[in-house]
């Protein structure tokens, strides 16, 4: 073979790597949180038929699942997720931190990139035997608490704000407020990593008198167990926005950014506002979320009882807070 034959060849072949690669990245990973499994097994389908329909390319969406903060982790440790869709904004902030997704990753999508929210709620066994009705009923002496562990799972960091802002609100004291979720988590006689963990702690284990999750669980459980448990409303709650970013570091590696973008992008789409709202969470279209015709429930949001999601996570859940200090007993037993 000449010298002229072979550098023709070698830059015939060079021209078409890019080509190759793309057609061979067409498979992209999301990381996402525990209880969010049956949404992404519908939503990813009704993706790839959207983006072979739009783009001509077929698309294959594989999943991840864990507890938020293990994935987040898991991320930041080298798992090549070109998505992630954790369910708290401290989770995203850390992998922001790692140079893993942009810093400023709230503007990249509305609703500072969360496409639905959900809200902690109370499942119960049928007939609710302990008459429990709002959080102070989950203090009393003898009542069992199923809650995910707030130091790996956003589920359970969810619950302990949410426990925390209904004692600000009324004892009105941040000392009375320890003294209330002290109490309430004396009473968790297990804690899970994740929050699909608890729920089968709670439903298949029969452990606790109340499983403290998201909302969106109440579909899960009516489809697996028909009436065998109820749902209890707090007279108040937690807002949760679980946000969403692009993996940049993953994407331009893979080169997978479009697809990636695209894939969030469609979340937003009255087709997949439709699927979050089936599976039981509160989508951000007006129109979806009237007909969906959920349950009022009064919430508050972290940053306008509690302080920032920042100032949360150093005070509350980072090693030695105050979680830490509450649980330390129980942690040793």
């Amino acid at each position: 073979m000449t010298t002229y034959r072979k550098l023709f060849l070698g830059l015939g072949l060079a021209a078409l790597a890019p080509l190759a690669a793309h057609a061979a990245e067409s498979t992209i990973l999301n990381a996402s949180y525990d209880v969010s499994r049956e949404l992404y097994k519908e939503i990813n389908p009704a993706f790839t038929a959207y983006w072979k329909a739009s783009m001509g390319q077929d698309v294959t969406v594989n999943q991840s699942h864990g507890g938020s903060t293990k994935q987040a982790k898991s991320v930041a440790e080298g798992l090549e997720a070109d998505v992630v869709t954790l369910n708290q904004a401290t989770d995203l902030d850390f992998l922001a931190g790692k140079g893993v997704i942009d810093k400023d990753w709230k503007s990249k999508f509305p609703n500072d990139a969360a496409p639905y929210t959900t809200t902690s709620i109370f499942i119960v066994r049928k007939g609710n035997p302990n008459g429990i009705k709002d959080w102070s009923d989950l203090v009393k002496p003898g009542t069992s608490v199923v809650i995910p562990n707030p130091k790996t799972s956003g589920n359970g960091r969810y619950t302990y704000l949410a426990a925390w802002g209904y004692a600000l609100e009324h004892e009105k004291s941040e000392d009375k407020a320890r003294a209330f979720v002290t109490k309430l988590f004396a009473n968790v006689p297990v804690f899970d990593g994740g929050g699909r963990g608890a729920t089968t702690t709670f439903t298949q284990r029969d452990v606790g008198d109340v499983l403290v999750t998201f909302e969106n669980e109440v579909a899960l459980l009516k489809t697996e167990f028909g009436d065998k448990f109820d749902v209890i409303y707090p007279s108040l709650s937690i807002e949760a926005a679980p946000p969403i970013a692009v993996n940049t570091l993953v994407t331009a590696k893979r080169g997978t950014a479009e697809i990636a973008k695209g894939y969030l992008d469609f979340l937003y789409s009255p087709e997949a506002q439709k699927i979050i709202v089936k599976q039981g969470f509160r989508p951000r279209d007006a129109a979806v979320l009237a007909e969906a015709k959920l349950p009022a429930i009064t919430t508050f949001r972290v940053e306008d009882k509690i302080g920032s999601w920042a100032e949360a996570q150093k005070t509350h859940f980072a090693d030695g807070g105050v979680y830490d200090q509450i649980t330390a007993p129980s942690k040793s037993n």
